[in-house]
């Protein structure tokens, strides 16, 4: 009978067990395992003999068969439900194509329509802009209107007594044929006035420009002036040096010219003196002579 534990001590052959006290409860613990023990088979037991074992496999062949038979057919029926289903997932995917295509085709136009949409925004934010800005200066203008309004009230009002003091003028004064004659000569007069000034200041800046330019042309003439003195000295100084080297050069040349007639004037009475004593020499030899 195996053994859960080995034995601690052996003898030299390997089979004595030194300590039985612990072989017996060994040995009560192997018994109550079931997997390294064998019962042995009963007495009336036909025990495995080739026609048990073929009668086995063929029980177990027949099984196999049905069993085969069973998984073919649930094979064949799993193949049909496959291709319905793969048919029924090609009509969704069809589907879910068309309903894709379009879903996209509506996410573009919707797309188009935000742009555009927020293209419409934009200008009508920048025509609301506009509007504003012209709304407020229309307020403004209201605004300067009705002050203009209050005022000229305010100056019509001021002016009233004038007015008859004008109409009292025009009956008097034979010149004037209405009020409206006597307004328009003074705003004629007024109007000459202003361009009487304007031709005025014109003229004003005309000279003031002629003064700048005779004041250009002055400062330009005394600049051109004084180069030329300044040139005139730089000649008068190169005068002055080339009077002085030349008056050198001629006392010079004068000194030269002097030496040298003396020179010419000493040899010609070096020369005389010579034809002289040679006359005297020839007459004394009684040489005739020319």
């Amino acid at each position: 009978m195996p053994r859960r534990k080995p034995t601690f001590k052996t003898d030299v052959i390997g089979t004595l067990d030194l300590n039985p006290e612990e072989a017996v409860g060994e040995y009560l613990l192997s018994r109550q395992q079931e997997r390294f023990f064998v019962k042995p088979p009963n007495w009336d037991s036909a025990g495995d003999s080739v026609e048990m074992l073929y009668i086995a496999n063929s029980r177990e062949n027949e099984a196999m068969q049905v069993l085969q038979r069973q998984l073919l057919e649930e094979a064949q029926r799993q193949t049909e439900l496959n291709h319905q289903r793969i048919a029924q997932m090609y009509r969704m995917q069809e589907r879910l194509r068309k309903r894709f295509i379009e879903v996209n085709g509506f996410i573009k136009d919707c797309a188009d329509k935000k742009r555009a949409a927020e293209k419409i925004i934009r200008e009508q934010e920048t025509l609301h802009d506009e509007l504003s800005g012209g709304i407020d200066d229309y307020k403004r203008s209201i605004n300067v209107l009705k002050a203009f309004r209050r005022d000229l009230k305010d100056t019509v009002r001021q002016f009233q007594p004038y007015e008859r003091v004008l109409d009292d003028v025009v009956k008097i004064s034979d010149i004037f044929v209405s009020p409206k004659d006597c307004m328009d000569r003074c705003d004629a007069l007024m109007l000459a006035q202003v361009e009487i000034n304007d031709l005025k200041n014109t003229k004003l800046q005309e000279i003031e420009e002629m003064r700048q330019r005779m004041v250009k042309i002055t400062s330009e003439a005394g600049l051109t002036v004084l180069g030329l003195k300044n040139d005139l000295a730089k000649l008068e100084r190169s005068y002055n040096q080339s009077r002085a080297l030349v008056l050198k050069w001629e006392t010079t040349l004068s000194l030269c010219k002097d030496t040298t007639s003396n020179n010419d004037l000493d040899k010609d009475r070096a020369l005389d003196g010579i034809q002289i004593l040679y006359r005297m020499l020839c007459k004394r030899r009684g040489e005739f002579t020319f």
